[in-house]
This record gives structure tokens, sequence and C-alpha cells, in this order.
């Protein structure tokens, strides 16, 4: 007798309890996606909860021949399409709040969600305590998302309390001390607040973990700006011999470079008493693309405001001699751009023509043409 005839010779009663477990089998597939758990092991959609019937989706519009259409999960589709039909009914509840965190924890980066969130943490009442913990656990784990640091935001000026503020920003600098969100929400916390006391010393704390920390150097300079300001002697003075101490450091730190060129800018390079001299003896030690690029810098400073005691011609024969060497030896990664600063040079303060290379050693200046006593 063959397998089907057996099957076939079942009594009824078995028959059609097979029968049966197919039947209740075909149902769960069909209220249940394959890759998504009933409740109890996990997700149950919108679609198939009863407290959710009143409610029609609303499915994304991709136009009628997207391009390329997103494969999205349907678990993603499923609660932004309940997320869309609660904003077009303007639904301002409990569930459509509860809906908001799912949003967010498919894709926190929705700005709409977030906006959507905050017009039911007022019309709600809700806890903005509890909001300020829920803010807290996501930046932890997603610290370089932009919407989340703008709802952080908002929500701080409801409470009208920084209080925690730094603090928290502070550990969150502790695991990315480049974190650019996290250095902009302290500055609108420390500017609006009010919290200019102990940031200094904040910043130079960082730096000493880390003289290439650029960005705990733009905090010194937003700090300062906002506080003594630059215009001081003694402050500057200061931060230029701070400065100084940090390239010795790091000669091959950019960041402290910019920071010494950019308190010095405003007043012009060639202004400042003794700059060259203590710049051509850090030289003596090493020689680094950017030391030599912000003689240059001051060479050709010099020559705009002609504040120098030698001539024009030596001056800038000076700084074409620092191109040609950043070019050819020094910096030869960006030797076009080195070539076009020195033609830039000779075209606006010589004769129009470059003049041979010179040696890949120039002399300091006290060694170069006589005085210029015009």
């Amino acid at each position: 007798m063959s397998s089907v005839e057996e099957i076939e010779e079942l009594p009824n009663s078995v028959s059609d309890a097979v029968e049966e477990e197919r039947a209740v089998s075909d149902n769960v597939e069909g209220d249940v996606e394959d890759d998504e758990p009933q409740r109890g092991g996990g997700y149950v959609f919108y679609r198939n909860r009863r407290e959710w019937a009143d409610l029609e989706p609303v499915p994304q519009d991709d136009g009628p021949n997207p391009v390329v259409k997103i494969a999205y999960s349907d678990r993603f589709t499923d609660v932004y399409d309940y997320f869309r039909a609660l904003l077009k009914n303007d639904e301002k509840s409990e569930r459509a709040f509860a809906l908001t965190a799912e949003a967010i924890d498919l894709n926190a980066a929705n700005y709409t969600v977030w906006h959507y969130r905050r017009v039911l943490l007022q019309a709600l009442e809700k806890d903005l305590r509890e909001e300020m913990k829920y803010i807290s656990d996501i930046i932890e784990d997603q610290p370089k998302n932009y919407q989340v640091w703008h709802h952080r935001r908002m929500v701080v000026e409801w409470l009208n309390d920084p209080s925690e503020e730094l603090q928290f920003i502070a550990e969150i600098l502790s695991q990315d001390a480049k974190n650019y969100h996290a250095w902009q929400h302290r500055q609108w916390v420390i500017q609006t607040y009010n919290l200019w006391d102990g940031e200094l010393e904040y910043v130079e704390e960082l730096l000493e973990e880390d003289v290439r920390n650029n960005s705990a150097w733009n905090q010194r300079h937003f700090v300062i700006t906002h506080t003594s300001t630059y215009s001081s002697p003694e402050v500057l003075e200061r931060e230029v011999q701070y400065s100084i101490k940090q390239i010795k450091k790091a000669p091959h730190n950019e960041s402290a470079w910019n920071y010494l060129k950019g308190i010095l800018q405003p007043g012009g390079l060639s202004s400042y008493p003794g700059l060259l001299e203590q710049v051509e003896e850090l030289r003596e030690s090493f020689c680094s693309p950017y030391l030599l690029g912000f003689m240059v810098d001051f060479f050709e400073d010099t020559l705009e405001t002609n504040n120098t005691k030698y001539s024009q011609t030596a001056t800038l024969n000076k700084a074409l001699e620092l191109c040609e060497l950043l070019a050819e030896e020094k910096d030869n990664i960006r030797r076009e751009y080195w070539r076009y600063v020195a033609r830039s040079l000779q075209s606006k303060y010589g004769s129009g023509e470059i003049p041979s290379p010179p040696s890949s050693n120039p002399a300091p200046m006290e060694q170069q043409e006589t005085p210029n006593n015009d």
C-alpha cells in the first residue's frame, strides 16, 4: 500500500484533526509576517492591534515611478504609516506619544517625529525630567545625531534649567572629544545661561590630554572672545606664549598654529613685537610646514602693512624662498598651492617675474639685505 493510500485510509477523526491543525497554521501565517514574531515573542503590527483599528494608515508616497525605492522593513513601514495617520489627524494622545518613541527607535534622525513629540510633550503636559532621561539615553547611544541634540536644547529651554548640561556634555566628550554636536550644545548652554566660570580651565585639561584637539582650541577662542577678549595686551601675550608652549610639544600640530594666527590676525601678524624672532628660534629645533606657512603669512602681512625695518624686496624674496621650500620639499603635496601663493605675491609686490629658485635653507632676515632706511 502506498503512503498516499495510507493517509486516505486514516479514520475520519484523525483526518479532521490534521485539517484543523493546517487551518490554524494558515491563520497564524496570515496574521503575522514571516520575519516578525507574535506578541510575547516580539513585535505586533499596528494594523493587527484592536486599539488602533479606528485609524487608517497613510502609506508613504514615493510618487508613481520612484527611481530608487528604499526597501523598508515591514515593521518600519507599519510604524510610519500609522505615524503619518496620527500627524494627518493632528491627534494628541498617549498612544501617539508612545508611537513617537517607536518611530524614533527605528529612525532617530527623523526631524518630523521629534517635532511632533515636542507638540505632544506640551499638549499632554508630560514630565520633562523624564523626557531628559529619555533624551540622555538616546544621545549616549547616538551621540552625533543632530535632531536629538536640538530636542534636548528645546527641553532645557522649557525647563529653564541647565544645571546638568555641562557635566552631561563632558561625559559625552570623554567618549569623543571632537564631537561637533556636543560642542555646539555646550557653547549654546554656556552663552545662554552665562556659565563661563571654569570653562577655560576645562579646555586646558582637554588640551593637556590631547594638544591636537582642534575642537578644544576652538572652544578656547570662543571663551576668551566672549569674556576677557584679546584686546588686552596681557591676555594676548599670555595666549601667544601659551600657543608657542603647545607648539613645542607637537610642532606638526596645525591646530596650535591656526590658533596663534587667528588671535594675531586682527592686529596684524607683523605688528606683534618679537614674534618673528620667536618663530625663527623654533625653526632651529624643527621645521614643520605649518611653521613655514605661518612665516609666509607673516611676511605677506609685512608687505601689506610695510611694517618692517628691511626693504620690501628682501621681505618679498624671503617669502618666495619659503614658498619654494614648501613646494619642493616640506609640503610638496600642495606644491601647486604654494606656487600660486608665490605668483600672487610676486604679482602684487614684485616686478611680476618670480626669481630663480633659492637655496633650500634660506637665511634668517637679519642675515639678508641691509635695512630699509627710506
